[in-house]
Order: structure tokens, then C-alpha cells, then sequence
């Protein structure tokens, strides 16, 4: 059993994550000393639970947007003993441990030899995206790596931190997205030395990381420029 406590968020309305959790939630309680996640209310009564069945303490949330949500859980995980979390997005978690478990355990147990990792996507892992992931994320994370001054990619939704930090971050985390506040809070105002490391199991697999609603193609790339850019002003501004 790691010393890495793990925080994740959903919204899932359809339920679409609940084979895909049945089957990797043995594995999961496995990896991790504790395991928190905060679900919207909006989600799968089912979903619901099968999550409180299992090892899973699970925090039941309005639907306020995805920076809400993983500010919830990092306060809901910092209840807790660990000294060590990943956040990762739900989805993500759940293609990472069915695809590449051994990865994902190796990651982990990897995590408390750093205050602060990003975790990114080999470039084999970026090619399953769809395009419009690719050429939008390119730039947030061209500004995210100047910032740094280390090349990252810093929108693949997964990152670990040491409880210091996650505190740190809960003092300070206010902004519209968390992907680049998080690293820069600890980097900026902790002083932080941040580490990098790429890994395969951040694939895209479009049936469990999917965008669920209709989109035309247009939508689909104004959807993430305007994310690309909230996390890129983010990544240049926070702790300024």
C-alpha cells in the first residue's frame, strides 16, 4: 500500500463510468491509501452507489464547474491521514488503471520522492487525442513551460503533491480552471521546485474520456481555445 492518498471528481449523468469502475475498483483500493472523490448530484444514483460500497469516501456536490469540484475534494481529502495526493480526473483514472495498471502503480509509488509533479502524456499518448485537444493544448502548454522554465504538459488532468502543498493550494485556489493555478500556486508561492514526468496511460479512449453532449466541429474547437486560453492566462499570471 502507497502513502498516496488519491482525489478525483466526476459528473457523469449517464452512468457511463460505472462498468468500467466495477471492474478497476478492486485495483484501485489496492493502489492508494485513501481514496476521495466528490460526485454532482446530477450523476448516476447508481454510480452513487457503487462508489459507497466500496473503499471510497464519496462527497455528493452541486454541479459547479470542474475547478468547484476538485476544490471540494482536496479539502475533503486534506480530512484525511495521507501525506501524499494525486488528483486525477475521474475518467482519466479509470482508462489509466484498465490500460496501463503497472504504470499507474509504478507512478504512484514514485509520487512522495516529489513536493509537486505534473503528470503529462507521452507523445504516444497525445496522438489518441482528437485534433482539436492537441492543437489547442499545444499552446497552453508552450506558455505553461516557459513559465516553468521546463517543457510540461500540464493539461493531461493528473498531478501529485505533498500535504504542504495541498494546503498551500487550499488557501490560495480560487480561479476558473485549476490546471496550471495548482503548479503555479506551489511554484510561485511556495517556492516549489516542480517535476515533470510523461506516461503512457493518459490516452484518450472516446467511449470513458469523451465529450457526451452534441457538438458540431466548430464548437468543438471554440470549446477548447477558450479553455486553452483560461489556462494559459492562469499559468502566466497566478502568484504574480
Amino acid at each position: 500500500m502507497s502513502k498516496v492518498a488519491l482525489i478525483t471528481v466526476t459528473h457523469d449523468p449517464l452512468g457511463k463510468s460505472l462498468h468500467l469502475f466495477k471492474k478497476v475498483k478492486q485495483e484501485l483500493e489496492e493502489v492508494y491509501s485513501e481514496l476521495f472523490i466528490t460526485i454532482s448530484e446530477e450523476s448516476s444514483l447508481e454510480l452513487i452507489k457503487e462508489m459507497k460500497k466500496s473503499r471510497f469516501k464519496v462527497k455528493v456536490i452541486p454541479k459547479k464547474g470542474a475547478a468547484h469540484a476538485r476544490r471540494e475534494v482536496l479539502q475533503f481529502g486534506l480530512s484525511g491521514e495521507s501525506q501524499f495526493f494525486h488528483y486525477m480526473d475521474f475518467d482519466r483514472l479509470l482508462t489509466w488503471s484498465n490500460n496501463h495498471l503497472g504504470e499507474l502503480r509504478d507512478v504512484v509509488e514514485e509520487m512522495p520522492k516529489h513536493k509537486y509533479l505534473i503528470i503529462g502524456r507521452t507523445a504516444r499518448a497525445m496522438k489518441t487525442h482528437p485534433t482539436e485537444w492537441i492543437e489547442t493544448e499545444k499552446v497552453t502548454n508552450k506558455i505553461c513551460s516557459l513559465e516553468l522554465g521546463k517543457t510540461v504538459d500540464i493539461t493531461a488532468g493528473s498531478c501529485s503533491f505533498s500535504r504542504s502543498n495541498a494546503e498551500l493550494i487550499h488557501a490560495y485556489s480560487k480561479e476558473k480552471m485549476t490546471d496550471a493555478e495548482w503548479a503555479m500556486s506551489a511554484y510561485r508561492v511556495g517556492k516549489c521546485d516542480i517535476s515533470y514526468m510523461a506516461v503512457d496511460g493518459l490516452e484518450y479512449h472516446e467511449e470513458i474520456n469523451g465529450v457526451t453532449r452534441d457538438l458540431t466541429e466548430t464548437e468543438k474547437w471554440l470549446g477548447r481555445l477558450r479553455l486553452s486560453l483560461i489556462i494559459s492566462e492562469t499559468a502566466y499570471s497566478v502568484g504574480k
